[in-house]
């Protein structure tokens, strides 16, 4: 596909300001700001965002676990969940992982389906569906345009695409730095909401326990006895047979499904800090993610060191995640 100057310039500024963006944005609006972004280039009416998985995963039916929206009902997902099985575009973009995916009409076989389009005019939309290492789900974006607008064209295609790459890196990157330097290979067992309870991020396995414990549970928020606490954060509570830590990190909450030993036992506040500072973060740094002073970082570790009877970082790392090899 041959594009023209014009639409390189205007691709290359929505990729600087999406770089600007994932610096500089709070990570509950990092996607959002990200797609107004590329709005210029790629008009859209309305978007819908967030972790969904395929049938057979983690859940019997495809599902959206959490969510953000732009000009779309608050009830949406909610809506979606109850049709998944029938929506063959969606499961076509979970099926499809990296390929756009488009549509034009109300011509779905489901009479559901079609009903569901028509009712929030996603007269035309555009998907694409990623796997999101680590977490056992999927990240996906969609984008819709009500008549009379155009359908999305293969130029339009394309640029989401590219687009959509970079926004999955730069997500994937403030996840893992906002996990408090999380094992991308184990953040399954974690989640990230806000003080109010709402979900920007969820592994597949603390998914699957919070279904578990809470059948009715819709996802996006938590259910209402964990969003409670969230408030409350540091504090822990039992979710079926597990301990689940709820741990502040700047304005946002981490979830931690808790593996036992000697680490489970830490304060949650001494955790994060010995985390942060085995994967290369200074007194500092960490200071201003948890709103901690230099001093109280330094009283902490000293405090996890005698715990967990290290004398390095090399040995803390070990101790924090007895499954990474790097240091031998």
């Amino acid at each position: 596909m041959k594009l023209d100057l014009g639409t390189l310039q205007s691709f290359s500024a929505a990729l600087l300001t999406l770089s600007a963006v994932a610096r500089s944005a709070p990570a509950e609006r990092l996607i959002h700001d990200a797609l107004v972004a590329l709005r210029p280039l790629v008009p859209f009416r309305s978007a819908w965002w967030g972790e969904c998985s395929e049938q057979e995963q983690v859940h019997p039916t495809p599902r959206n676990w959490l969510h953000g929206r732009i000009n779309l009902s608050a009830t949406f997902a909610q809506e979606w969940n109850r049709l998944a099985d029938a929506d063959t575009f969606a499961r076509g973009s979970m099926r499809n992982l990296g390929q756009v995916q488009r549509f034009s009409g109300h011509d779905d076989p489901n009479p559901a389906v079609s009903a569901f389009s028509q009712r929030h005019a996603l007269d035309h939309g555009m998907a694409m569906t990623l796997e999101l290492p680590g977490s056992g789900l999927m990240f996906f974006a969609a984008l819709y345009r009500g008549e009379p607008g155009p359908a999305f064209d293969d130029g339009e295609g394309a640029l989401f695409t590219e687009f959509f790459s970079h926004l999955a890196y730069h997500w994937r990157m403030r996840v893992q730095e906002l996990l408090l330097g999380a094992n991308p290979r184990a953040s399954d067992a974690f989640g990230l909401a806000d003080r109010n309870g709402n979900l920007l991020y969820l592994g597949a396995r603390l998914g699957s326990l919070l279904h578990e414990s809470h059948p009715t549970w819709k996802g996006s928020t938590l259910p209402g006895d964990l969003a409670s606490l969230v408030a409350c954060a540091p504090r822990a509570a039992a979710l079926g047979a597990h301990q689940l830590t709820l741990q502040p990190c700047g304005e946002l909450v981490t979830l931690t499904i808790e593996r036992g030993g000697r680490v489970a036992r830490l304060p949650p506040r001494e955790r994060s800090v010995a985390m942060l500072y085995a994967k290369g973060h200074s007194y500092k740094e960490i200071a201003r993610l948890l709103k901690l002073s230099p001093a109280t970082v330094r009283t902490y570790l000293r405090s996890v060191y005698v715990q967990l009877g290290v004398r390095n970082k090399i040995e803390l790392s070990g101790a924090l995640d007895p499954t990474d090899r790097r240091h031998g």
